[in-house]
């Protein structure tokens, strides 16, 4: 199975650092890791992403996400609001949004501080597109 190392330079003599590989991640493939259960996820998840291969997104790395949510025990406590098709938005709903999203994305964190995968994080992948800085 395939499972993403962080922030590892393994036995590799050529490889140097200074920063105690902060930010480096590399996919190491074990055919014995994880459970049946767990290979047959992945499994399925590297089917599902070679048939939809045309209309996935590079950032929506699925192997990452669910190994990461796994390894911490993620469950999502803060309950889910919708809003309805014309119905005003209040503080709590927009608050509860927020702090729903945050603790998703802090589960997804590495242990060195990094979004691996081609997430560049919440907070900076769209506000300065629109934004003027100048």
């Amino acid at each position: 199975m395939w499972r993403l190392k962080v922030a590892d330079g393994g036995n590799d003599s050529y490889i140097y650092t200074t920063n105690n590989f902060v930010g480096r991640q590399i996919w190491e493939f074990d055919p014995d890791y994880g459970t049946t259960e767990e290979r047959a996820e992945v499994e399925a998840a590297r089917e599902n992403f070679w048939k939809n291969r045309f209309q996935v997104k590079p950032s929506s790395d699925l192997l990452w996400r669910m190994q990461f949510l796994r390894e911490k025990n993620f469950k999502q406590t803060i309950p889910q609001v919708k809003v309805g098709d014309g119905e005003e938005i209040t503080y709590e709903t927009a608050t509860t949004a927020v702090r729903r999203g945050a603790h998703f994305f802090s589960a997804l964190q590495a242990s060195d501080g990094h979004w691996p995968a081609e997430n560049a994080g919440p907070l900076y992948a769209y506000p300065w597109r629109r934004a003027r800085w100048w």
